[in-house]
């Protein structure tokens, strides 16, 4: 994160104008330009200042989206795409105005194929309303950011979260995209095979894009059976080495665990308060297995011995459905449950990702940092891969408090860059960390201007996100 690299961008007034007229003709009331829509689409889950698009078009139809790419490619128009609004670095700001493309109402499911275990949907449904959908066919959907995102969004951004250690991220749940390219037209990435060696890999280049090579419409996903059973519990240890021991010995055991998520004692602090829970304020791991009555058993009672051996206090564990939905709603409300322990406050949720045999040492001297700043910043992290967050508290209002997080921040993607970490494991770039991703991939990123370039030569997608503007970019007018 640096302020500094967010700056307004050089406005193709002229072009804007067109434009509006155009899709003001087209989509009539699906077209607003009044200020609280624009306001609605440029929000950020983060303390970047919002800059808001200059219309938002509510698309029902790929051949909606082709409109509005082809008229803001004649006329070099910048288009963002909106799904939720979720995303965390900036990734839905307008630093140069342009148009938004709200996909709230390309919301279905297209088909379900239960043999395959596959599903194609349009980009705006949620991961929520997919699950919903699917229940009756006894399959779901397993990638669960802490948000009820869209699975456009979540596919933009490589989204990931609690499941992510045994299901993998969105990188391995897509197999096929059809999107809507610079020039106005719809392709198709693959086909529904579950392997191909056909050609480059296009599936993957648009996954975690961020909406800068094109428009997503639709996305076929694979998914996996509800468990038989599924049980659930909590471990304390006494310290962070301690609870980061038991997790590495968990993967390295191959205990197919389905989450394991590690809390530190001040947000298990929040979490008490905020979840009417409990638990002591100790560094916390929650975990969930899959599979069977008799497999999940077993696999609680082989973590139960990791946890023992490691220092942890007694793993305390159901398949208590209640019980479990308990605990998991506590993890998903981490963000809230940390906020409200400064209301009036801002909140910063950065994350990076280490090797996991890094991860306690990258948490421990995260710690430390906080600690001598004199920050209040609560720790969550997917322990099994290596993932975790950290949400500030400051006062955005405050030009010192802002110098203070700015630093600390830039310190911690130093520390995880420098254990051969990344600067983010699934919050994306964005605005926010542009200069981070220089300092992580270096010569790379000019091979990825060339694609840029190469697929969105006029730069009306996303422009100013991922890769730091270059001078006259914002946009080719």
């Amino acid at each position: 994160m640096a302020v500094k690299d967010v700056k307004p961008g050089v406005r193709n007034d002229e072009g804007i104008a067109a434009v509006l007229g155009i899709l003001k003709q087209a989509f009539g009331e699906r077209f607003q330009t009044g200020q609280s829509f624009r306001e609605q689409h440029a929000h950020t889950a983060t303390y970047l200042p919002s800059q808001l698009p200059d219309g938002v078009v509510f698309v029902e139809s790929s051949d909606d989206v082709k409109t509005v790419v082809k008229a803001c490619a004649e006329y070099r128009v910048p288009v963002i795409p909106f799904g939720t609004g979720s995303s965390l670095e900036g990734q839905v700001n307008a630093p140069s105005g342009g148009i938004s493309i709200d996909f709230s109402r390309m919301n279905r499911v297209l088909s379900v194929s239960p043999a395959d275990l596959d599903v194609t949907v349009e980009p705006g449904i949620t991961r929520e309303e997919l699950n919903r959908e699917l229940r009756d066919t006894g399959l779901f959907f397993p990638i669960d950011p802490g948000a009820n995102a869209s699975i456009g969004g979540m596919v933009a951004t490589r989204a990931s979260g609690t499941n992510a250690v045994r299901y993998g991220t969105m990188k391995d749940n897509v197999l096929s995209l059809t999107v809507v390219t610079a020039d106005g037209e719809e392709i198709r990435t693959a086909r529904r095979a579950k392997k191909s060696s056909a050609g480059y890999d296009l599936t993957r280049l648009f996954v975690g894009s961020e909406g800068t090579l094109g428009v997503i419409t639709s996305v076929t996903l694979r998914l996996q059976g509800i468990p038989e059973k599924i049980g659930g519990g909590v471990c304390a240890f006494p310290t962070l080495q301690a609870a980061c021991d038991a997790v590495i010995m968990t993967i390295q055991m191959g205990i197919p665990v389905a989450r394991i998520e590690l809390l530190d004692d001040v947000q298990i602090r929040a979490c008490n308060a905020y979840s009417g829970l409990s638990y002591p304020e100790k560094p916390t791991l929650f975990l969930e297995f899959h599979g069977t009555e008799e497999t999940v058993a077993l696999q609680s009672a082989q973590f139960s011995e990791i946890a023992a051996e490691c220092g942890g206090d007694e793993f305390r564990w159901t398949a208590n459905a209640e019980e479990r939905t308990k605990l998991w709603k506590a993890r998903h409300d981490a963000y809230w449950a940390s906020r409200a322990l400064a209301p009036n406050l801002d909140g910063l949720s950065t994350d990076v990702c280490v090797p996991i045999s890094r991860l306690a040492e990258c948490v421990a001297e995260t710690q430390a940092d906080i600690a001598r700043e004199g920050l209040l910043a609560p720790i969550v992290g997917h322990a099994g891969d290596g993932n975790f967050h950290v949400l500030v508290l400051f006062d955005g209002k405050d030009a010192a408090s802002v110098a203070k997080v700015e630093a600390f921040t830039q310190r911690l993607n130093a520390r995880a860059l420098a254990m051969d970490g990344t600067c983010t494991g699934e919050h994306g770039i964005g605005q926010g960390k542009m200069a981070f991703l220089e300092e992580e991939l270096g010569g790379a990123l000019a091979l990825m201007r060339s694609i840029k370039k190469g697929l969105d030569p006029r730069n009306i997608f996303n422009p100013g996100k991922i890769l730091r503007p270059l001078e006259g970019e914002l946009p080719q007018a």
